[in-house]
């Protein structure tokens, strides 16, 4: 990762990165093309200079819009291990490399890489198909994501593209889909806008509703840009593994500093350095939400500028027929480099022999054992279930002195009739009528997606899908009865359909073809996820990324990965860990470069860093 600027204006450059390529690759992989990205000055402003076009006053742009769709989508697990028994699987203490426990994008990123650095990789899925939080379900003919259908991370260029790069190392490729338009805001003061795949499009609207602050815009989202070119031009691995930070650093040390600069900083503070108009701030407030489930003044600067320049740079691309197909593309992708995945697979305890974690113990009793454990569990899962009866290391109890499970979510998977959306509607929505106040309130804002927008093969035909996600915590849904935790969920879902159809659609109720509703509860049962939480929220205003802990844990031979690790929540960062932790892994077991004493020491140094959040 890094940073960079010179002068007024930075230039990035990108190093060709393929993920984890020290196995040779076999016909099946395609290099993609990284383009060069530079940025240029409008007016003094930084922007990406990969845009093509004419600027005039911020209103009128001609581009060239070229995106490459990729082909051959898998939607298959050819080779599972057998689920019933054994399946081959046995209690050999030194037959895998690594076990990662959890199949969400953050596992299985690092498992793929691991994999095709040679390394022998055992992943163990509690469900019956992987993916997480970032799997599928089918119910009466429909197709439905189960978290979020805004996939960034998936072009065709850059180094940021992290799932498109960890498909490629396996060999898989996705077709996808562009989305025109990110997400459309509809907000208090009938404040309505477009985040549109072109940033000058999207600049030039928000622009046109502030026009008194179009300064500020240009300034503050130059800054996100900064930190973009920079994060993109640098080949992703482990800020663990000193030989390749060195390296970076050498190579491009004004980039690494930069990425300094801005590792304790948070986005509200630097929008404040440039905006002054509440309602705008109040814009940046939900533009950072949807990132992080907290306020700009709490979100990392890094975070915001990954996702907030990610949609335009690469843009929203949706994989056609769902997102369940990434994690099916990467589980058979594993499984061709001659690693295994086993389903129904339920972790409950990770084995220690004499203070390192040397392997697992599944709830039928099986063992399993390995040189490396990785859990894609929550931390607060990893340390308080996983390991129950450990003491906790005192790095994690400064975690979780610093960071307390986000909210869970509410929500609503429904097929409706297709005439009663309009022609033009957006795929993705985010809805707050009438008090910025509710932001961050359970049930106060709504977050809708529309993947059948984008891809009507998800829905039978004439229906669309409609996705509702509302934040609720699971202490709203404890001590029920079953009579009255159903009648808890059809009155929340009663209030927010009537809240849609008020604000957007009106005649929804009555075209409703299908509905499920889940609760807090529902994702904890499902995603084996601690009260639902879909990851870390800062107690009190962070210092921007510094108490976010990496992949090593004070545990010998036991390393996280995930939404609570470094650099948090969201499909890129969470991709980004899995890269990371491949690579700590990697040279930890001999595959990759390794220097213990460099180790040693700049561990305690990050350790140290830690503690100043």
């Amino acid at each position: 990762m890094s940073l960079g600027f010179k002068n007024s204006l930075f230039f990035g450059q990108f190093n060709t990165v393929q993920l984890g390529s020290s196995k040779s690759r076999s016909q099946k992989h395609r290099i993609l093309s990284i383009e060069p990205v530079r940025t240029s000055v409008l007016d003094g402003y930084i922007v990406p200079r990969n845009i093509k076009g004419k600027i005039d006053n911020l209103g009128k742009v001609k581009l060239n819009k070229d995106f490459v769709l990729r082909s051959k989508s898998v939607l298959t697990v050819d080779k599972e291990v057998d689920v019933d028994g054994n399946g081959g699987l046995g209690r050999e203490r030194s037959n895998y490399d690594a076990i990662v426990i959890g199949s969400g994008i953050g596992g299985l990123v690092a498992a793929t890489q691991l994999a095709v650095k040679g390394a022998k990789v055992l992943v163990l899925e509690k469900y019956v198909i992987p993916g997480g939080s970032s799997g599928y379900y089918e119910r009466d003919g429909y197709t439905f994501d189960v978290g979020s259908s805004v996939m960034f991370g998936f072009s065709d260029k850059g180094n940021l593209n992290l799932i498109t790069q960890a498909l490629a190392a396996v060999g898989c490729e996705m077709e996808v889909i562009p989305d025109p338009t990110t997400v459309h805001f509809h907000l208090p003061n009938d404040l309505s806008v477009q985040v549109h795949r072109e940033y000058i499009d999207f600049i030039s609207e928000l622009a046109a509703k502030f026009p008194h602050e179009k300064d500020g815009i240009l300034k503050f989202y130059g800054e996100c840009w900064k930190i973009f070119n920079a994060l993109n031009s640098l080949e992703l691995k482990s800020l663990e593994e000193p030989i390749y930070l060195f390296g970076q650093f050498f190579q491009k040390p004004l980039e690494c500093l930069t990425l300094a600069y801005y590792l304790p900083q948070n986005a509200g503070d630097i929008a404040r350095k440039y905006i002054k108009d509440p309602q705008l701030l109040s814009f940046i407030d939900a533009e950072c939400f949807i990132v992080s489930t907290v306020n700009a003044l709490q979100t990392p600067m890094i975070n915001a500028a990954m996702v907030l320049c990610d949609r335009h740079f690469g843009g929203i691309n949706y994989p056609v027929g769902g997102v369940g197909g990434i994690a099916k593309s990467l589980s058979k992708g594993l499984v061709d480099q001659g690693s295994e995945i086993l389903y129904r697979a339920n972790v409950t305890n990770i084995i220690l022999e004499h203070g390192k974690a040397v392997g697992v113990r599944l709830s039928d009793g099986r063992e399993f054992f390995g040189k490396t454990i990785i859990s894609n569990a929550t931390r607060w899962d990893t340390f308080g279930k996983l390991l129950k009866g450990e003491t906790l290391p005192k790095e994690e109890e400064n975690f979780q002195k610093v960071y307390v499970k986000a909210p869970s979510f509410l929500s609503i998977h429904m097929g409706v009739k297709a005439e009663v959306l309009p022609p033009d509607t957006d795929c993705h929505h985010f809805v707050l009528e009438d008090d910025w106040a509710r932001l961050e309130e359970p049930y106060g804002s709504i977050f809708l997606s529309i993947p059948t927008i984008l891809d009507s093969s998800l829905a039978p035909e004439g229906h669309h899908i409609l996705h509702i996600f509302t934040t609720s915590s699971i202490e709203d849904w404890e001590g029920l009865s079953t009579k009255d935790y159903e009648a808890k969920k059809k009155v929340a879902a009663d209030e927010i359909i009537s809240r849609l159809e008020k604000k957007l659609f009106p005649g929804i109720r009555s075209s409703i073809a299908f509905m499920e509703v889940g609760s807090p509860k529902t994702h904890r049962r499902y995603l084996a996820r601690d009260k639902g939480t879909y990851g870390p929220m800062p107690r009190r205003t962070p210092k921007g990324l510094l108490g976010m802990p990496f992949n090593t844990t004070a545990v010998d031979g036991l390393y996280c990965v995930g939404d609570s690790c470094f650099p948090g929540q969201g499909v890129i960062a969470v991709a980004f860990s899995g890269v990371m932790c491949a690579h700590r892994v990697a040279a930890d077991i001999g595959i990759e470069k390794k220097s213990p004493v460099l180790d040693a020491a700049l561990l305690r140094l990050l350790g140290w860093l830690r503690t100043l959040a």
